[in-house]
C-alpha cells in the first residue's frame, strides 16, 4: 500500500525492491527517491531501510528512516548552475583526486568535456609530470582543509598544450 498510494510510477519498482531486500535482511542506505504528500506536493527523500526483527533474531518487518532533501537538492542545484555559468575555469576533485566537477569554462579552456574527465585523476592524466607531486601535495592540503588561495599550476590541454592556471 506505501509505495502503490506514495510512491512515483517510476520509482515503485526500485523502491519496492529495496522494501523487499530489507524484509529478507539486506539493509540499503541513504537511496534517494521522490515521495508525494497527502497535497501532492513532490519532496525527495533519502531513505535507511533496516530489517527489523523479533528477540529471537526472526524478521518481522522493516524500519525506514527517511529525510526530506528536497532543499538540499535545490541548492545542489543552484550551486552547479553558479559552478558551471562563472567567469573561470573550476574543478574539483573527491578524496581520490578524481575529477567531479568541471565547468564550462574549464572545458573551453583545456579543450575536454565534462564527460571526458569525470572519474579521471587529475593529477595523473592533466599535470606534466614534473609537477604532479607539487600538485598533489596542495590537492592534499585541500583536502586536509588548509586554504590554497591563488596556487598557480600547468595544466595540459586535450591539444597537449601546457597552461598555466
Amino acid at each position: 500500500y506505501l509505495v502503490e498510494q506514495f510512491i512515483t510510477d517510476e520509482f515503485k519498482t526500485v523502491v519496492q525492491a529495496v522494501l523487499d531486500q530489507a524484509l529478507h535482511g539486506a539493509e540499503t542506505a541513504n537511496f534517494e527517491f521522490p515521495l508525494i504528500t497527502k497535497a501532492g506536493v513532490r519532496l525527495e527523500v533519502l531513505l535507511n531501510a533496516t530489517t527489523r526483527r523479533d528477540e529471537q533474531g526472526n524478521v518481522i518487518g522493516v524500519v525506514g528512516i527517511g529525510q526530506d532533501i528536497t532543499g538540499r537538492i535545490a541548492q545542489e542545484r543552484e550551486y552547479s548552475k553558479l559552478i558551471d555559468s562563472a567567469n573561470a575555469p573550476i574543478f574539483g576533485v573527491d578524496t581520490l583526486g578524481k575529477v567531479t566537477i568541471w565547468n564550462k569554462n574549464a572545458h573551453k579552456l583545456v579543450g575536454y568535456s565534462s564527460e571526458e574527465v569525470m572519474g579521471q585523476n587529475l593529477v595523473e592524466q592533466f599535470i606534466s609530470p614534473e609537477h604532479r607531486a607539487r600538485v598533489q601535495g596542495v590537492i592534499d592540503q585541500a583536502i586536509e582543509g588548509e586554504e590554497t588561495a591563488n596556487f598557480e599550476f600547468p595544466l595540459m590541454t586535450k591539444g597537449g598544450v601546457r597552461l598555466e592556471v
